[in-house]
């Protein structure tokens, strides 16, 4: 059993209010990634969860229980850290079972069940090295570990993958996600990484300022952002977003050097639109009258799968855009961008979407 309710949670520092009153609930055997930027509250929420800090009001409920009133090592949860944080004297093993150890677990158990945990993280032929002996990937699976010997009702992952090089992150993001299907336990993962979002989340959950801004399916929120601030902050690079005045149709816009541009959707908001919005991956590179608006290439990073180009649009602003492949468009050249309607997004003044997608 692993379902938690967070309900009109407040957490105030002083008189920094952290913590906007945040309800949520988290469904057993769930993968639910809460990201955001610096400062945003996301960390903060899962340490309210853990019992780390304590709630200045409001309810955490873990299988139907209060926790609100209970410390972290009563709630029955295992928090797994950016920092390793194992013992350098210890072996692999006595770091792993060290917990049940000091619950009073006797030997022949605590050997079972590091045995067990080991076998899942493929750390069986590590069980008798100490830390130092090790890669970071490697100690971090011993973290993990160790909160899998506990047999948790929730594990809960504190930015996890940060310290390592972006190799080891791939590698650990892909034993992570393994780890949940094999475990069906539920997990609330903090992170500021958008791949590990994307890739890991059944449900993300975007945070800003205390709130919650929008929660969803990943590709939920990548296709259907429910304000700009989603939109700008779900993918990789972010979306390109332009001043825009509205025309007289449902979903017709025109930017402010009067290029006429459309967002197509289900339903509009009924909202003047007050900013346009289209990822690099949804703008179309073509000759530069054929195009929507068109400008110079003042940048091109070619990483060999994808190339960027960082288009100049006069009255406009700079536009990226993103093409599969290695492309043959230059420094210095002019280019006609075209905007993909079904694929583009219209905002009102006070950022909210005004188109609306099923």
């Amino acid at each position: 059993m692993g379902a938690i309710h967070l309900e009109e949670i407040h957490k105030l520092f002083d008189e920094v209010h952290v913590i906007k009153g945040v309800d949520l609930e988290i469904e057993e055997g769930e993968f639910i990634v809460f990201v955001g930027p610096s400062g945003c509250g996301k960390s903060t929420m899962l340490r309210l969860i853990s019992g780390l800090e304590e709630t200045t009001s409001g309810r955490v409920v873990i299988n139907g229980k209060d926790v609100t009133a209970l410390g972290a090592s009563e709630r029955g949860l295992a928090m797994v850290f950016q920092s390793y944080a194992l013992y350098p004297h210890m072996t692999v093993r006595e770091n792993m079972g060290f917990g049940l150890k000091m619950a009073g677990r006797a030997k022949p158990e605590i050997d079972a069940e590091v045995e067990k945990a080991a076998d899942v993280l493929q750390l069986g032929p590590l069980l008798d090295r100490k830390p130092k002996e090790m890669s970071g990937g490697q100690r971090q699976r011993v973290a993990i570990g160790r909160a899998i010997v506990r047999d948790p009702a929730a594990f809960l992952f504190d930015e996890p993958l940060s310290n390592l090089d972006a190799a080891l992150r791939v590698q650990m993001r892909i034993e992570i996600a393994r780890l949940h299907k094999r475990l069906n336990k539920t997990m609330v993962y903090v992170t500021h990484d958008q791949i590990e979002a994307m890739t890991l989340a059944d449900r993300i959950v975007v945070f800003d300022s205390g709130h919650i801004q929008q929660q969803g399916a990943p590709l939920e929120l990548y296709q259907n952002p429910s304000n700009l601030f989603v939109a700008t902050f779900i993918g990789s690079p972010k979306m390109n977003v332009m001043p825009c005045r509205q025309s007289e149709e449902p979903g017709a816009a025109s930017l402010m050097n009067g290029a006429a541009v459309s967002a197509q959707a289900e339903s509009y908001s009924g909202k003047a639109a007050a900013t346009f919005g289209a990822r690099p991956e949804h703008i179309h590179v073509t000759a530069p009258r054929e195009g929507d608006v068109a400008g110079e290439v003042g940048v091109v990073e070619q990483l060999g799968g994808d190339t960027f180009l960082y288009i100049d649009v006069p009255e406009v602003e700079t536009i990226t855009v993103r093409t599969p492949g290695i492309s043959m468009v230059r420094e210095g050249e002019r280019v006609g961008l075209k905007f993909d309607p079904a694929q583009s997004h219209l905002f009102d003044a006070d950022g909210a979407a005004v188109t609306q997608r099923s």
